[in-house]
């Protein structure tokens, strides 16, 4: 006909197209490449920090004169800090604007870094990581939220791959890291290696950082923001309390007590606030409601285990500290393993059977665990703990994206930072339990090796157990896949 192109017209009109959004794609991902530089750097910092500690907890606790046990406040207080602060970053964000929030994050970030490096007592220490953890909060969900804005959709899962390789690299490093400088420096050098990252950091914020704000941001809620805030910190202190060497237990009664009563007036609060901090509605969607308590139940069970495996290969089996580091890398191997399966596991099983199974199986490698000892080869016990990665890292990455299943694009932000918030409270809520344990089974014995060997045993079993408990949570899911109704037009809760 007259006037219709013909189909080799057509054809190469459409390759010009396919060419144009390649290159267009291609020209996002170039002219953006100094962002992801400075992302992917504050991603693989917060990893690197997260995980080079716990190699350097037994160093640390005989520098500062505390048991190694005692050092589980300087853990679970900058966890615990992330976890609070991570749901004002979006707010932060609409009113100063992602280069100022970002550049403040690092220099914050920076600065509690070298407060940490120059402590010398455990409560300094701690505030200093009350410090580090006020700029960490901002790092990844600034940086995702800018790449989201800035690089094109079509180059935006390569972009967020590369971001989150760095993360894993800094998790895989961290421990052996850890384990080098404690040996061959100072542990103090855990820290202060993050100052010249920050400075770094901060030129090339300047340079690359895009400016997104908005003209008017809504308000934020500072009350339930207070009251949420309040509340997790007061839980933290109890269980702290809980397992001191001198015991008050009116002090626990009353945190718990008061932490309940913080946690209700959220609840009351967050359902008559517009825009609160924490959309509690949002429970309403099943599978979101079952990913966060799923989460924060079976990393009660396994979120301390870095650190009881630190205490018992350092403490109860004399290994040095690069050794114990060394041995921390199969597991992080072992968690980017599993990513590869993660996706024909659920097509083939669906999350329920998954979850179900996975969870069990991760309880399953606790007990194992309990069999370990000093006379215990090392390639057998690296071989178990890169298994244990493996199952972890298939939990982690199961219960993460049955959070976003079945929720409206709309509230993906707001699911987004409860799903990050939940998991740092239960990593921090799960050291505390496990150190917990560990501090009760110990006992007195506190300088004897074979202490720390039986208490881990004990300890480890309990944890399965807890694990095990875990996943009949998961039961409330529907046998088939649960995303299934909704796309079918059924209820997605």
């Amino acid at each position: 006909m007259r006037g219709m192109p013909s189909p080799t017209a057509r054809s190469a009109a459409t390759l010009a197209d396919l060419s144009a959004g390649t290159a267009a794609a291609a020209s996002s991902r170039v002219l953006h490449r100094g962002l992801l530089w400075l992302v992917a750097a504050a991603f693989f910092m917060q990893a690197l920090d997260s995980t080079i500690v716990n190699t350097a907890v037994p160093a640390m606790a005989t520098a500062l004169g505390v048991t190694p046990l005692d050092m589980r406040t300087a853990l679970t207080s900058y966890v615990l800090t992330l976890a609070v602060l991570i749901p004002a970053s979006p707010w932060l964000c609409d009113r100063f604007g992602t280069r100022r929030v970002f550049a403040a994050a690092i220099a914050v970030f920076g600065i509690g870094s070298l407060l940490c490096g120059i402590a010398r007592t455990l409560p300094e220490l701690v505030l200093a990581r009350v410090i580090q953890g006020i700029g960490g909060a901002s790092l990844m969900p600034v940086g995702r939220y800018v790449l989201v804005r800035t690089i094109d959709k079509r180059e935006y899962v390569q972009a967020m791959s590369t971001v989150a390789t760095f993360g894993l690299l800094g998790s895989v490093l961290g421990p052996l890291l850890g384990g080098l400088l404690v040996q061959f420096t100072s542990w103090r050098l855990i820290f202060l290696i993050n100052v010249p990252v920050g400075l770094a950091g901060l030129w090339m914020n300047r340079r690359d950082m895009p400016e997104y704000r908005l003209e008017r941001a809504r308000p934020f809620d500072s009350a339930g923001f207070v009251m949420f805030a309040a509340a997790s910190a007061l839980l933290l202190t109890a269980s702290e309390q809980a397992g001191a060497q001198v015991h008050h237990w009116w002090l626990v009664a009353a945190c718990l007590a008061l932490a309940v009563l913080l946690a209700a007036g959220y609840v009351r609060h967050s359902r008559r606030t517009e825009h609160p901090v924490t959309d509690l509605g949002l429970l309403r969607v099943r599978s979101l409601a079952v990913a966060l308590v799923g989460n924060l139940f079976t990393r009660l069970g396994i979120g301390g285990m870095f650190l009881l495996l630190v205490l018992f290969l350092q403490v109860g089996c004399g290994w040095s500290p690069t050794l114990a580091g060394l041995m921390m890398v199969p597991q992080a191997l072992g968690s980017i393993s599993s990513k590869w399966v993660v996706n024909r596991l659920l097509l083939r099983l669906g999350y329920r059977r998954l979850l179900l199974a996975n969870t069990t199986a991760v309880a399953v490698m606790l007990a194992v665990f309990s069999q370990v000892d000093g006379t215990t080869p090392a390639w057998l016990i690296a071989i178990l703990v890169f298994v244990y990665g493996c199952f972890t890292g298939l939990q982690y990455t199961t219960m993460n994206t049955l959070a976003y299943i079945d929720v409206d694009i709309r509230h993906a932000s707001m699911a987004s930072s409860m799903a990050s918030t939940t998991q740092y409270l239960s990593i921090s809520f799960g050291i505390a339990f496990a150190s917990l344990l560990m501090e009760v089974f110990v006992g007195h014995q506190v300088h004897a090796a074979h202490a720390y060997v039986s208490a881990f045993h004990v300890t480890v079993l309990v944890l399965a157990v807890v694990t095990a408990l875990a996943a009949t949570i998961f039961l409330r899911l529907r046998p088939d896949h649960p995303g299934a109704a909704a796309r079918e037009g059924g209820p997605a809760a």
